[in-house]
């Protein structure tokens, strides 16, 4: 089961919808990438990596992560300061700069 959540920036009211299980994947018999998803069992028994939704805090840049090639800088600006979209909780607004991100309460879906 997978919880998605969605993050509000308090200042420019900037969202950003996240997926605790982010994108699990695995290697097809052609090499190809293919992602799995709940209630897809077979197939998430057959990933081997994950690529989560990450977000630039000092740029706002928004980049995939695969968990086999984690990158520790922003793809675009280089800065260090990058989360995963999941953990945006008490995070600063890369957008407006002026107010954190908090959970939507009324957002919080199962899959």
């Amino acid at each position: 089961m997978a919880m998605g959540i969605t993050y509000v920036c308090g200042g420019c009211k900037r969202a950003i919808t996240a997926w605790d299980d982010g994108n699990p994947y695995y290697i097809d018999e052609s090499g190809a990438k293919q992602y799995a998803y709940h209630p897809d069992h077979e197939n998430l028994a057959r990933c081997i990596g994950n690529d989560s939704p990450h977000l630039c805090l000092a740029c706002g840049e928004e980049f995939m992560v695969d968990s086999r090639a984690a990158v520790e800088k922003c793809p675009k600006c280089g800065a260090a300061d990058i989360a995963d979209t999941v953990d945006l909780k008490g995070r600063r607004c890369p957008y407006c700069k002026a107010d954190m991100f908090a959970a939507d309460p009324g957002s919080m879906c199962i899959s």
